[in-house]
């Protein structure tokens, strides 16, 4: 132990992977009425599963989900005679013709079919809806009045609870997507014998057929696949067991009278990728209700503690605690530096939401995670490529929840073999390449329009991704296991840059910058170009990490100096615009929407370290300058990312301003480009609509302002606001490296820090301003 007045350093080694800390808080999301909205009911998943129930008294909806539920199917819509047009499209672009250029890339240079409109590409959707219908002995329906209502979320035990009063007594429900055996759990309890009577019924609005059989309700379908309409099939099946009362049916319900208590089980699944998918789900439902409710709940509660305690936070306490979460919003709005712990609480949520929207072996989470409530959810509910997907993954290496960045690896691994047949068709390339969107069944085209669908650096993106979880981890084993699919997209860049007349520099031509356009000198607009920035700096970074994953595994040494060579081709990071800006294009040109939701050509401060204040500093100001002609507004997940860049930057209260910005109450659901994001009710994102990345990217955010190791050094809050610096503490986070830091800091300076890893090696760390090596060694 290394002591200094007032710094305190200690280093330890241990094994940290599943190393967890008892929650100091209680944790939680909390309203005194029903939700009147989806977008105000409380997310509950393990993983595969969802839930939300809006906590009614005569009648609830709770809305079922699972991660698998998509329509669609692989196909084939690449155009193999693409790659015919590419010297005509070139040349235009070298001629300065890009409107021309664009055309035939509308007209040829496309995916074929619908695209994204329709199936076969499919979309997210919605299990179903579990609708509970609620009679009160002696009261009318329409007279039911409550009493001392109130709905809470524990993100402490992945926990949802409703209670309330009807005419004295007092009615109890309690919810939750089991870590145990895999199903929802309802339970409903009354504080009176007998006074629990209710219908239970299951549906969705199409491809869903509702029957019981015995004292069992199914929901049965098969969802569209866009050829012969047999694609995902999925079942549903609800039992509930009674204490007291009877239980009877009707062809599609379960009837319940006079019980005291009642447990309501949802055991379901679907075929995707697990064809003996009917006697899992029905393994799960006899095992959930063979088990005590108690030991259900508990083994529940425990899995998933063993991913959500691996991290503490505390930003400090309010009074604003004591406010509902609906009007605490609203009091944030109002007076932010009054709520220190709203932050960390919004921090921890988005910590819950990555652990209950994947699992290891299953999907990535989607645009909404893992919740619908809808038949075809907005954008598909897909995965984009130029930001979404990605920013979804952003918190879970620092977060210290990084095997949740595994179901991505699967995903990408999956897209490779269609990627290779869509870079042969487009651009006569080796390796493999996708472009802007993709879905679980492997969809690497461009889009159906060039404006947005052409921009090719979605595989370069996500192996950035990939690449993150071999920092983080230090896992050879696993960089084996992926060191195929970076060097296949390498081996497709490596092939398809052209040398650019104007400046000799290599560059992908033809692309563009999402989802952006610019005008031309002659007024015209276009969105195709040659060599946007964010191409060459995701090319940069892919190169490089392909080089050093080449050292480490002693492999490709011929290809590694290869890449070497063309790195010293590839134009700079960024370049300094005339208005001090950095270029979004090669080309000086004016961009047409100087707000733009996308910032695209910063992807070299965040998620990329080719820009820091240490190492670039003239870009760095660079960036800041086109930050501010930016704005401050935007979709919430252009917001999140603005948090991101900002804390890069070392502003730590523009950053938190970014963070205010982000916590807009909002109910607007309307499909929005624009300015006007925001998180609803229940502090779920909205672009609007309902898209989750804002919160993924929020939380990553957050991380980023109290840790960052991206520039070669631990640097401890190096972004923290003024109104953070009173006190804090937090315990867990991750750097890169597999090191674990739990720090302490007073009027802005830490005070006690603890490094732990499993490997004993030097650590630089920059603690109050100063950079130090520290030999780690075991304790």
């Amino acid at each position: 132990m290394l002591k200094r007045t007032p710094l305190l350093i200690t280093v330890m080694i241990t094994g940290i992977t599943t190393f967890t800390h008892a929650q100091t808080k209680q944790l939680k999301l909390w309203y005194k009425q029903p939700a009147q909205r989806w977008e105000e009911t409380v997310a509950l998943g393990n993983g595969r599963l969802g839930m939300m129930p809006d906590g009614g008294i005569t009648n609830e909806k709770v809305v079922l989900n699972d991660i698998t539920m998509w329509s669609g199917s692989s196909q084939d819509a690449n155009n193999y005679e693409a790659y015919k047009k590419l010297p005509e499209i070139r040349s235009l672009l070298a001629a300065g013709k890009n409107v021309e250029a664009q055309a035939i890339i509308d007209k040829s240079f496309v995916c074929t079919g619908k695209g994204s409109g329709g199936v076969p590409f499919g979309c997210f959707q919605m299990l179903g809806d579990l609708n509970l219908s609620y009679q009160y002995k002696g009261i009318d329906d329409k007279d039911v009045k409550y009493d001392n209502y109130e709905r809470e979320l524990s993100l402490n035990n992945a926990l949802a609870k409703t209670t309330y009063q009807v005419n004295g007594v007092t009615y109890k429900r309690e919810y939750f997507t089991s870590f145990g055996n895999d199903v929802d759990i309802i339970k409903l309890s009354a504080e009176k014998p007998g006074m629990l009577n209710l219908s239970i019924n299951i549906s969705r609005p199409e491809r869903g057929v509702t029957s019981t059989a015995g004292n069992e309700l199914d929901l049965t379908g098969q969802l569209d696949n866009g050829t012969d309409g047999k694609g995902v099939a999925y079942k549903a099946r609800v039992k509930a067991k009674l204490t007291g009362g009877s239980l009877n049916t009707t062809p599609t319900s379960l009837i319940i009278k006079d019980a005291t208590e009642v447990i309501i089980y949802v055991s379901a699944g679907t075929d995707f990728k697990n064809p003996q998918y009917l006697t899992k789900i029905d393994g799960a439902l006899k095992a959930a209700m063979k088990k005590p409710y108690a030991s259900e709940k508990q083994q529940h509660t425990a899995n998933f503690q063993k991913l959500f305690n691996r991290v503490n936070i505390d930003l400090g306490t309010s009074e604003a605690e004591k406010l509902t979460t609906d009007q605490r919003l609203i009091a944030f709005r109002n007076n932010p530096d009054a709520d220190k712990s709203l932050p960390a609480l919004f921090y921890q949520f988005g910590r819950y939401l990555s652990i209950c929207s994947t699992r290891v072996g299953l999907l990535p989470p989607n645009l909404q995670g893992l919740w619908a409530n809808e038949v075809h959810t907005p954008w598909n509910g897909d995965y984009h490529l130029d930001i979404n997907i990605e920013m979804n993954q952003w918190p879970v290496e620092v977060s210290n929840l990084s095997e949740l960045n595994l179901p991505l690896a699967d995903l990408v691994k999956g897209m490779v073999p269609h990627g290779e047949k869509t870079a042969k068709a487009y651009y006569n390339a080796d390796g493999w390449v996708a472009h802007v969107i993709t879905n679980p069944w492997g969809f690497t085209e461009p889009g159906e329009s060039a404006s947005w669908g052409v921009c090719k650096v979605g595989s370069g993106w996500l192996c950035d991704n990939l690449w993150q979880h071999y920092d983080f981890t230090g896992d050879k084993n696993y960089l084996k296991q992926i060191y195929p699919i970076l060097k296949g997209a390498a081996q497709f860049y490596n092939s398809m840059l052209i040398s650019d007349a104007k400046t000799g520099r290599l560059v992908t031509s033809p692309s563009s910058s999402p989802e952006n356009s610019f005008y031309l000198p002659d007024g015209t607009h276009a969105s195709i170009c040659v060599g946007p920035t964010i191409d060459n700096q995701i090319i940069r970074e892919l190169f490089n990490n392909v080089i050093t994953a080449s050292k480490v595994l002693g492999t490709d040494a011929a290809f590694s100096k290869t890449l070497a060579a063309k790195v010293k081709k590839l134009p700079p990071p960024g370049v300094i615009a005339k208005d001090g800006r950095i270029q979004e294009w090669m080309e000086d040109y004016k961009e047409t929407e100087p707000q733009h939701r996308h910032v695209s050509h910063l992807y070299g401060l965040f998620p990329a370290s080719e820009i820091t204040p240490e190492a670039t500093p003239a870009l760095a100001e660079a960036a800041k300058k086109t930050l501010e002609v930016r704005g401050d507004d935007g979709p919430s997940w252009s917001i999140a990312y603005k948090i991101l860049w900002w804390a890069r930057l070392h502003d730590g209260n523009r950053t938190y301003k970014l963070f205010k910005e982000l916590m807009k109450p909002t109910i607007k659901t309307d499909i929005n480009y624009g300015a006007g994001g925001g998180v609803y009710p229940n502090l779920l994102s909205a672009g609007p609509p309902f898209q989750i990345d804002g919160n993924f990217g929020a939380t990553a955010g957050i991380a980023e302002m109290l840790i960052q190791s991206h520039a070669g050094f631990i640097d401890l809050i190096p972004s923290i606001p003024d109104t953070w610096k009173a006190q804090g503490e937090v315990k867990g986070l991750k750097a890169r490296g597999n090191f674990t830091v739990d720090m302490k800091w007073k009027d802005g300076k830490i005070i006690s820090y603890k490094i732990t890893s499993p490997t004993p090696r030097t650590v630089k760390v920059k603690v109050n301003g100063q950079v130090k090596s520290i030999m780690a060694a075991k304790a």
